[in-house]
Parts: structure tokens; sequence; C-alpha cells
């Protein structure tokens, strides 16, 4: 039910998902929602939980398997470009924006797994740097949020957008300050 309700999220937005369109496209029935999840805003949290983990996770999941900072940059080389160039991850992720700035509760879910993916980040720029000060490190894991979601936007309204450009000039500067430590 939750992967039928992420579909029609992506299709349609948040309006596209009612419990009948749900069970319909999950092919069971509305009962079932409400046994489940105790009805559509149960639902809703449970998908835009999903939703949010496939915009968020395979960005954050190459981030947490680069060594260094360069193969960060390589990750974002590419994941900008990847984001930007599927349909159903732009159209989920402007729709989780929608619902977590028209519902609270959604805002409040996706503002979590925000959270999450940058305490992760966090964690793992510990390993990498491990003379960082938490407040750099927890600095760091915002800035490179941000700059994915900023990329993204970009891109999005301007498909000429120097983005290799962006991220080698980016690299100096991170190379700059490593050399300063």
């Amino acid at each position: 039910m939750v992967e039928a309700g992420v579909e029609l999220l992506g299709e349609g937005g948040w309006s596209a998902v009612t419990t009948r369109a749900v069970a319909e496209r999950g092919g069971t029935n509305q009962g079932l929602i409400h046994y489940h999840f105790g009805g559509l805003p149960g639902l809703r949290a449970e998908i835009a939980r999903r939703a949010g983990e496939l915009v968020i996770a395979p960005v954050v999941d190459g981030v947490l398997a680069a060594r260094d900072t360069r193969e960060m940059l390589d990750v974002l080389r590419e994941a900008v470009p990847a984001i930007t160039a599927d349909e159903r991850i732009v159209c989920l992720s402007v729709q989780l924006i929608a619902g977590a700035v028209s519902e609270p509760a959604l805002g409040e879910l996706f503002r979590d797994g925000m959270r999450e993916a940058r305490a992760r980040v966090d964690e793992h720029l510990r390993e990498l740097h491990p003379r960082l000060s938490e407040q750099d490190r927890e600095g760091a894991a915002v800035l490179l949020a941000a700059l994915v979601d900023g990329l993204v936007l970009h891109v999005l309204l301007d498909r000429e957008l120097p983005v290799e450009s962006a991220l080698t000039t980016l690299g100096r500067l991170a190379a700059a300050v490593e050399g300063e430590d």
C-alpha cells in the first residue's frame, strides 16, 4: 500500500493520495488502510517516510561511502545530474516539500528524516576528519545537504548551470581548508 501511495504521490501529488486510490492501486480494500495505518493521515506519513528515503538515501549513501572530500564531491557530480534527470525523484521531492509546508505532521517527518541524514554525514565526517570540531562537522553536514538541494533546484531552473565548475571550485576550497589543519 505504501508503494502504491508513493506511485500516486509522484504521479499526481498529495491530492492523488486518497484511501480509495491507494486501495485500488494496491489491489486491496480501504478497510486495510484504516486497520494498518489508522486511516489516511497514518498512511500519508508512511508514504512521506518512504518517499523521503527514495529521495535522500542515494545521496547520503554515496557520501557515506566516500573515503575523502574528493570522493564526496565526485558523489555530488554524479548525484545532481541523476536527480534532475529522474522525473519521479524530482516530483517526489517537490511533493515532500509541499506536504511539509502544508501539513505540520508531514513537515515533522521530513525534518526528522533530514536531521537523521545530516547526523549520519556528521558521523562520517568525524571518521574522515577527527580534528574537526563538532560545530564544524555539523555545519559541514548542513552545507552538504543545502548544496545538493540548491544545486538540484538551480539545475532544474537552468539546465546550463556549470555544476562541474562549481564543484571543482568547492574542491579547491576544501583542499585549502584541509591544508590549513
